[in-house]
């Protein structure tokens, strides 16, 4: 039905003793009734008091029963309301309230028990019909969350693993992408020898290559659940801690770079066989930045920018094949789990300060995150 309650019926008659007969048997069998005694007043109760059926007289003033059923007909929303035409005659009446587009017909002194059937009869078959409607609605909503998501999981998905994107959408928490200051653990990666590669190198090899190097990444991103901030050629922007809390952080982005040193490690032999002098440096440093999406509709990422974020690109610069460096205060957090070469203090591009680091050699437990 399309209200609480019982079914509501208008009767809809411009003899008076008619309606109060109806009303009396209708609301003696519990339905709520609505009545009226011309047609212009019929249609505007029936946009306002929504009946559930209409019981129509159809010689009425202007505008007539059947002008009153075409009306209803060519209206969207009373398109399937059930109308009972009464009617003196069967004949030609009945013919002209079908064109007009009339469910029933109820004859002229009627028969009370027939009336009832008639009514429940169609008002049953409403039933049914608001039931598929609102059935279909509810699916349309559905569908249309679900794309809702599945283009959120596509944005989120840029700079996020699987796993964190998909618990921010489950969580309805994308309000988390906005501006905010965090404690990250800051990965830069780029390939050693890139320069002279790409000028000596077809450009399909180039590509073959990349498709080799990020494929890596894409697998190590999933697997540690690391934020991409970017992935650009030869390079790639990693971070922990953001947009999502993690309590391991420092120890997280020491492992991923291990991960990738290793299997790094297993591409470059193949790439030496193809005459391709490319090895990897990494640099690692923990600290604060300012994190959030940046760009604009139709384009945008998730960046962590802060000094955190040049100290890393710095030591990634200064690293060389297959060193992983991290500064002084990121090691204080892993030096139990990781061994470590002291570097010394390196004089860094954009730092007045000489930068403390260490070279990592190997991890005192599993590259890979525990069970």
């Amino acid at each position: 039905m399309t209200h609480d309650g019982p079914a509501r019926i208008l009767v809809v008659d411009d003899v008076q003793e008619n309606v109060r007969l109806l009303e009396a048997l209708l609301t003696s069998r519990g339905y709520d009734v609505l009545s009226t005694n011309d047609g212009a007043s019929a249609l505007e109760l029936i946009a306002t008091g929504k009946p559930d059926l209409v019981l129509l007289d159809v010689l009425m003033p202007p505008p007539d029963g059947y002008a009153v059923c075409r009306q209803l007909r060519e209206n969207e929303e009373t398109a399937v309301l059930p109308v009972i035409m009464l009617t003196a005659a069967l004949g030609p009446e009945k013919a002209r309230g079908l064109v007009a587009g009339a469910d029933d017909f109820i004859a002229k002194p009627f028969d009370h028990d027939e009336l009832f059937a008639r009514v429940q009869s169609l008002l049953r078959i409403k039933r049914y019909h608001d039931t598929i409607t609102d059935l279909n609605r509810t699916l349309d909503e559905r569908v249309q969350q679900q794309v809702a998501e599945l283009a959120r999981a596509r944005r989120l998905q840029r700079f996020l693993s699987p796993q964190l994107a998909e618990a921010i959408i489950t969580s309805g928490g994308e309000s988390i992408l906005a501006s905010h200051r965090r404690q990250v653990s800051m990965i830069f990666a780029d390939l050693r020898g890139w320069t002279k590669f790409v000028d000596a190198v077809e450009p399909e090899e180039l590509m073959r290559v990349l498709g080799e190097f990020h494929e890596t990444i894409g697998r190590l991103v999933t697997r540690f659940d690391a934020t991409v901030g970017f992935l650009e050629g030869d390079g790639v922007q990693l971070f922990f801690n953001d947009p999502i809390e993690i309590p391991d952080a420092p120890l997280r982005a020491v492992r991923l770079s291990c991960a990738l040193r290793e299997e790094t490690g297993q591409l470059t032999p193949r790439w030496r066989k193809r005459g391709h002098d490319l090895d990897l440096g990494i640099g690692i440093a923990l600290g604060y930045a300012t994190c959030g999406e940046v760009g604009f509709e139709a384009r945008s990422d998730y960046a962590a920018i802060g000094a955190v974020t040049n100290l890393a690109s710095r030591l990634a610069d200064r690293a060389m094949g297959g060193q992983i460096l991290i500064t002084q205060r990121l090691y204080a957090e892993v030096e139990d789990d990781v061994e470590v070469d002291p570097i010394g203090e390196l004089e860094l591009a954009g730092f007045q300060r000489p930068v403390t680091a260490f070279n990592v050699i190997a991890l005192r437990g599993p590259a890979d995150l525990p069970a």
